[in-house]
């Protein structure tokens, strides 16, 4: 084991003491805890460590300690045990909205469910669907539509590169507020200016609603004492629907740009925020990814 490991495991041990012994353990109810200013350096680098100042002392979470040195943490629900893994590297704890969240997956064509005709209905449970040339797929109104060319998929000219993945976890998204997922709905519309879908993307949904979590973890006007707001009622201060009801405006972007959701959120911290996002096509040809972020 390396000796900065050694430091850094005696210095938790240390500090777990001090929190669960038996007069600090009394008197913990009646301190109170403030975001501390202190800086800290991992030898001669400076590191950025989340910690509190609670009795005149720092506090900081034994899973930041083990990132930054590369140690292992790992936490058993089942068991309510914590392991300390000091030949093993850190790895990041991914944890999923209670209950909402489905497993992040790319569906194929294949694998998609099909009508009678052999047009395809579109995922309702999160997962990814890549549209490919030739299919074909049902509206809501009962048509089919039948795509033509995807050469636009992903390859926006505006954008850098794919998207990518969708966000991990930095912090616990099940103390925040949890939506349904809702139906995906598939908008037909045969105007003059062309033959147009609305696919409502659930898996980029799921990317805003991701990326807000991870934006409220780092606000220090939500996160009260390492816990969400909440108002008198005892509700989220944060409430967060992934549909954009008809009587509010809402101005689409695209490509993806996390900073704006990020920005968006750390702008006014608070009240409901509405989502949608929709994959557009104009006979059979993908045009974009409307993403839709308002309050």
């Amino acid at each position: 084991m390396s000796r900065r490991k050694e430091i850094a495991l005696v210095t938790a041990g240390i500090l777990a003491g001090i929190a669960v012994s038996g007069p600090a353990a009394q008197a913990a109810a009646g301190l109170m805890a403030n975001p501390s200013s202190q800086k800290f350096y991992l030898e001669d680098r400076q590191i950025s460590l989340q910690a509190y100042e609670i009795g005149g002392s720092n506090y900081v979470k034994l899973r930041d300690i083990g990132q930054a040195v590369d140690f292992s943490v790992a936490y058993d629900a089942a068991t309510n045990t914590v392991t300390i893994s000091p030949d093993k590297p850190y790895e990041t704890e991914v944890i999923p909205p209670a209950s909402t969240a489905p497993a992040i997956s790319q569906t194929s064509p294949s694998a998609l469910s099909k009508n009678a005709d052999g047009s395809i209905n579109v995922p309702q449970d999160g997962s990814r669907y890549i549209p490919q040339a030739g299919d074909v797929i049902r509206c809501d109104d009962g048509t089919n539509y039948t795509i033509t060319d995807v050469s636009r998929y992903d390859k926006n000219m505006f954008a850098d590169g794919p998207v990518g993945p969708l966000p991990e976890a930095t912090c616990d998204w099940s103390q925040f507020d949890q939506p349904e997922l809702p139906k995906a709905e598939v908008r037909h519309y045969a105007l003059q200016t062309g033959d147009y879908v609305f696919i409502q993307n659930l898996y980029e949904t799921r990317r805003v609603l991701y990326t807000l979590y991870n934006a409220m973890g780092e606000d220090d006007w939500i996160m009260q004492s390492g816990a969400p707001r909440r108002r008198g009622d005892g509700t989220p201060w944060v409430h967060i629907q992934l549909t954009v009801p008809k009587d509010v405006e809402s101005a689409p972007f695209w490509p993806w740009q996390e900073d704006y959701v990020t920005a968006m959120l750390h702008s006014c911290p608070g009240g409901n925020f509405y989502t949608e996002v929709w994959d557009v096509f104009k006979d059979g040809k993908f045009q974009r990814t409307e993403y839709h972020l308002c309050k």
